[in-house]
């Protein structure tokens, strides 16, 4: 086990040892987008941990009464799947599930 696979969460580490995905229940991705993918099981290609840093915005100016406003940052999963034409997509971990 290597070092970035130790510090996976769980239901990324379950994603990664299965090599394949599903869509999850909770999916709000397009009709449209989902057709280019397997219907059973769609293989993955790669894992990519993501920082999105925050903001802070400490001008009235540009948000009035809101002297100092602030927005978290966000650490995302991505994961790299094939298409149904080998095209390479990246798609965020909570729209998956590990395929049985």
């Amino acid at each position: 086990m290597t070092h970035q696979q130790q510090n996976l969460p769980a239901e990324i580490g379950a994603i990664e040892q299965s090599g394949f995905v599903t869509w999850s229940e909770d999916n709000s991705l397009s009709a449209e987008f989902r057709q280019q993918f397997n219907d059973a099981q769609i293989p993955v290609l790669g894992i990519r941990h993501v920082q999105v840093w925050g903001l802070q915005v400490d001008d009235e100016r540009e948000l009035p009464g809101h002297e100092r406003t602030s927005i978290p940052n966000e650490e995302l999963w991505e994961i790299i799947l094939q298409a149904k034409d080998g095209s390479r997509y990246d798609v965020n971990s909570k729209f998956l599930v590990p395929a049985p």
